[in-house]
């Protein structure tokens, strides 16, 4: 059965591959449901739909449209206002907002201009950017090892949110640029059967993996851990199924999950 957060945290996945993104904002039910999303009153819903709408907004011509959504703006600027709200959420409203009303013929960013405009993106000179970095996980073989990765990673301040690709072994994390990727593999290390390393490409646009130091870096943890991300267990081959199916949204815009996932944001208007 679907519900909002499931339906919201499966969409994020899909539009973490840049593949997908202009076939979900073209949808005639995603975006709108979207919109819908970000009035909820569920936290971990507003920071799913956030992180969805900041990967479509990757895509530069999916602005215009994500712009002109009836109710977009609005809703973007009641949650840069809205009190009691986690610094995560209003600091990605902002993000996404002026990303959105950026004008489509704005000169280049230069590290100049990033750095005078630095203050526009977030609510206080305290907060950064955030950034994804990709890891390549020794060990993760299986959704025990899955599990332990999750926990290691959600104890981790400044860990905004995360994606396993189980066939590769990686997991690309989301977290704030002020968080030193070396607390990600100090973490992971805690767990005793798992490494990482850091996955980049050289010049020649090759990956290469690059070894992380576990030893030494203080890790700053988290008081309490959200219970957002789904609790069931699945076998491997379904995991690795599930993560092959997501990158061809794109071949077939009109696969049955996404039909239902517009159908339901369509429909939900009140929760």
């Amino acid at each position: 059965m679907m519900d909002a957060l499931s339906v919201v945290s499966q969409l994020r996945d899909l539009a973490s591959e840049p593949q997908n993104r202009e076939v979900i904002v073209q949808d005639q039910g995603c975006l709108p449901g979207l919109v819908l999303f970000l009035d909820h009153q569920n936290p971990d819903v507003l920071l799913a739909t956030l992180q969805t709408l900041r990967y479509l907004a990757d895509l530069p011509p999916n602005i215009p449209t994500m712009k002109n959504e009836l109710g977009m703006m609005v809703s973007l600027e009641n949650l840069m206002e809205r009190e009691a709200l986690s610094v995560d959420i209003t600091a990605l409203a902002q993000e996404v907002f002026n990303i959105l009303r950026t004008p489509a013929n704005a000169a280049p960013r230069t590290p100049e201009r990033e750095k005078r405009q630095k203050s526009q993106f977030f609510l206080n000179s305290s907060n950064k950017k955030a950034k994804s970095v990709t890891l390549h996980i020794e060990g993760l073989d299986s959704t025990d090892q899955r599990g332990l990765c999750e926990q290691a990673l959600l104890k981790v301040r400044g860990v905004i949110s995360f994606t396993f690709q189980m066939a590769s072994k990686r997991c690309t994390v989301r977290i704030r640029s002020d968080l030193p990727t070396e607390s990600l593999a100090s973490a992971i290390a805690a767990t005793k059967v798992l490494s990482a390393q850091q996955v980049v490409k050289n010049e020649a646009g090759e990956e290469v993996l690059i070894p992380l130091s576990s030893s030494g870096v203080k890790v700053e943890q988290n008081s309490a851990i959200p219970d957002y991300l789904p609790e069931e267990e699945e076998s491997p081959e379904k995991e690795v199924d599930r993560a092959i199916s997501r990158t061809t949204a794109k071949e077939d815009s009109s696969g049955s999950w996404l039909n239902a996932a517009a159908g339901f944001l369509t429909k939900t208007f009140y929760w």
